[in-house]
C-alpha cells in the first residue's frame, strides 16, 4: 500500500514535467486506462506552466527535455526508448538517441569523501595530485583528473637497490552520492507502470515492457558498481591485445573500488570535436572506418561489445589510435545469436528475402503459425528500397529500424537481449557517418563479416566443430564408463539385496561381469568409431 501511494506521488511528478514540456502524448492511446490516469491527463497541463514555450519543439525534443530534468533513471529510460521505433516511432526515437546524460557535478567535498571512505586511504596518500573540479559529470558518476606516483626498481653499479619514482596521470571515476537509492525507487516506479501498461493495453504485452524494464535494472545495477566497468575494460582490452589501431585505459586496481574506480588518462581528441580532429591532420576516412571494424570485432568475433559507443566516448591519440572509454554499459551475445545476425544481414544483402523469412522462424522471434510467405513479401518490402540505392546510402541502423515496424504485424516479441546490440548499431553507424558522410558501411564491414562467416559458417567451421564435439565425446568417455559401472553396481545392489522371491540369496549369485564387460567394451567401440569417423572426414 505504502510502495503504492509512493509510486502515484512520484507519478504524479513526472507526469506533470511532461505536461510543463508538452510531452503528455504518450497518454493520448491509452483509451482502456483507468479513470485516475484519464482525470490526471485532463486535468495536469491546467498546472503545467511554461508549456505553451514548447510548443515549437518536436515531440521527440520536448520527450528528451523533460527526460533529462526528470534524472538519472529517465536520462537512461530515454536511451532505452531510443531503438523502440515500433514504440514511438522513428522520428521521436531518433529525437531521444540524441539524449545526453550531463548534470550538474556533485560537490568536490563529496567526492573526497567517497574516495577515502572507499579505497580507505586519504586523498593525500592515494594521489599526488587530484583535481577538485571535474572533467565530465553524467548521470551516475564524475570524472575528476589526478597524477599517482609509481616506485619501480632502478639499480645501478653505485647503487644496486636504487629506485626510481615515475607519475602517471590517471583518470578517477566516482558515483554520485545516493544513485543507488535515486535508481532503486524510479526503477520500481517503472515496472509498476509497465505492469500497467501491459494490464490495461494487452495489445502491447508483445512488447515486453517490463522485461525491458528488466533488462535496465540489470545494466544500470551492474553500472554501479565501478569494479565490474573495470573488469569490463580489461576484458575488452585483452581482446584487442594484438590490434594497434585499437586500445583501452588501463586500470589501476589499487585504486579500484565499488564506487570509485581509477585508470590510465586517455591523451587524445575527442570525437565530438571535428574541428580539433581536422586542425591535427587526422584521416577522417581512417578514423570512421575503424570505428565500424572494431565496433564489428567486438560483436562477431567476441560476442562482447562496448554499448556506449557515441563520441563522447571514443577518442583519437596522436598516432591515429582509437581509444574508448567508459565501459558501464556492455553487451554479450551468445554464439547463436552471432550466428542469427549475421546470416539475416547476408539474406538480405543478396536479396534473398526467403531465407531472411526462414532465419526469423527458425530463431522463434516469428511465432509458427504465422505464414512464411508473408513474412518474406514483409521482409520484401524493407530490402528493395535499401538496395535500390547506391551502396553508399544503405542505412544499416534504418534497415534494423524498418525490420521493427513489422513487429506488430506478426506478433513478434521483442528480444531485449538484442536491444543492446541495435542502439549500438545504430549509434556507431551515427558516429562513423558524422566523420565521413560518405563511408560506404558494407565496404568497410565486408572483410570483418566476411571473414567472421568463412571461420563460424564455412565447411571450415562445421569441420572444426565436429572435431570439438568428438574429442570433447571422447575426453568424457572414461568419465562415461565410470559412471556405467557405478550404475551396474547399483542395479546388482538393489536386485540381490537381502533374499529373492526364491529365497535365495545374493552370494548365491555370481556377478554378471560379462554384462558389464560388454556395455564397456561398446563404449570404447562407440569412442574409437567417432574417432574414425572424425578422421575420415577431415
Amino acid at each position: 500500500m505504502i510502495l503504492g501511494i509512493s509510486n502515484l506521488i512520484r507519478l504524479f511528478f513526472v507526469v506533470r514535467t511532461l505536461a510543463r514540456y508538452d510531452a503528455l502524448f504518450l497518454l493520448d492511446g491509452f483509451a482502456d486506462a483507468p479513470f485516475y490516469v484519464k482525470l490526471v491527463r485532463l486535468l495536469l497541463p491546467l498546472f503545467a506552466v511554461g508549456a505553451s514555450s514548447q510548443k515549437h519543439l518536436r515531440k521527440g525534443e520536448r520527450l528528451a527535455g523533460a527526460l533529462q530534468e526528470l534524472g538519472p533513471s529517465f536520462i537512461k529510460l530515454g536511451q532505452a526508448l531510443s531503438v523502440r521505433s515500433d514504440l514511438l516511432g522513428e522520428e521521436i526515437a531518433k529525437d531521444l538517441g540524441n539524449l545526453r546524460d550531463k548534470l550538474p557535478p556533485f560537490s568536490a567535498e563529496e567526492a573526497r569523501q567517497t574516495v577515502e571512505k572507499e579505497l580507505e586511504h586519504s586523498i593525500e596518500e592515494l594521489y599526488v595530485e587530484f583535481d577538485p573540479k571535474p572533467v565530465a559529470a553524467a548521470s551516475i558518476a564524475q570524472v575528476h583528473f589526478a597524477i599517482v606516483e609509481e616506485e619501480l626498481a632502478a639499480p645501478t653499479d653505485e647503487d644496486p637497490e636504487g629506485t626510481e619514482i615515475i607519475r602517471h596521470k590517471v583518470a578517477v571515476k566516482i558515483l554520485r552520492p545516493g544513485i543507488e537509492a535515486a535508481f532503486e525507487r524510479d526503477i520500481q516506479l517503472f515496472f509498476w507502470i509497465a505492469t500497467l501498461v501491459e494490464r490495461f493495453q494487452p495489445a502491447f504485452r508483445r512488447l515486453r515492457l517490463t522485461k525491458m524494464v528488466d533488462v535496465l535494472a540489470e545494466t544500470v545495477e551492474l553500472e554501479m558498481d565501478l569494479r565490474l566497468e573495470a573488469a569490463a575494460a580489461a576484458e575488452i582490452a585483452e581482446n584487442f591485445a594484438d590490434d594497434p589501431a585499437f586500445s583501452v585505459p588501463s586500470i589501476d586496481w589499487q585504486r579500484t573500488g565499488k564506487r570509485v574506480m581509477t585508470q590510465s588518462r586517455v591523451e587524445g581528441i575527442s570525437l565530438s570535436n571535428m574541428e580539433d580532429l581536422v586542425a591535427a591532420g587526422h584521416d577522417l576516412e581512417a578514423i570512421s572506418a575503424n570505428v565500424i571494424r572494431v565496433f564489428l570485432k567486438q560483436v562477431l568475433r567476441d560476442g562482447f561489445f562496448h554499448a556506449d559507443m557515441h563520441h563522447g566516448n571514443l577518442f583519437v591519440t596522436d598516432d591515429g589510435t582509437l581509444v574508448a572509454v567508459d565501459f558501464g554499459i556492455m553487451g554479450r551475445m551468445d554464439h547463436q545469436s552471432r550466428l542469427f545476425m549475421a546470416e539475416m544481414l547476408f539474406a538480405f544483402l543478396t536479396g534473398d528475402y526467403r531465407r531472411a523469412a526462414e532465419v526469423h522462424f527458425e530463431a522463434g522471434y516469428v511465432p509458427p503459425h504465422k505464414s512464411l510467405d508473408a513474412f518474406t513479401q514483409a521482409c520484401r518490402s524493407i530490402g528493395e528500397p535499401i538496395l535500390g540505392k547506391s551502396v553508399d546510402e544503405i542505412s544499416l541502423g534504418r534497415l534494423l529500424v524498418q525490420l521493427f515496424q513489422i513487429t506488430e504485424t506478426f506478433e513478434m516479441e521483442t528480444q531485449p537481449h538484442l536491444l543492446l546490440l541495435q542502439k549500438t548499431m545504430v549509434t556507431a553507424e551515427g558516429v562513423a557517418q558524422s566523420i565521413n558522410p560518405k563511408i560506404n558501411f558494407w565496404d568497410v564491414s565486408h572483410p570483418t563479416v566476411e571473414e567472421w562467416m568463412r571461420e563460424n559458417m564455412g565447411p571450415e567451421a562445421k569441420a572444426a566443430q565436429i572435431m570439438k564435439d568428438g574429442f570433447t565425446f571422447l575426453k568424457q568417455l572414461p568419465d562415461l564408463v565410470t559412471k556405467t559401472d557405478r550404475l551396474l553396481n547399483h542395479i546388482e545392489e538393489q536386485k540381490f539385496s537381502g533374499k529373492n522371491r526364491q529365497g535365495q540369496r545374493r552370494e548365491d549369485f555370481p556377478r554378471d561381469r560379462g554384462f558389464r564387460a560388454f556395455y564397456l567394451v561398446n563404449g570404447i567401440i562407440v569412442g574409437a568409431l567417432a574417432t574414425y569417423l572424425l578422421m575420415q572426414y577431415l
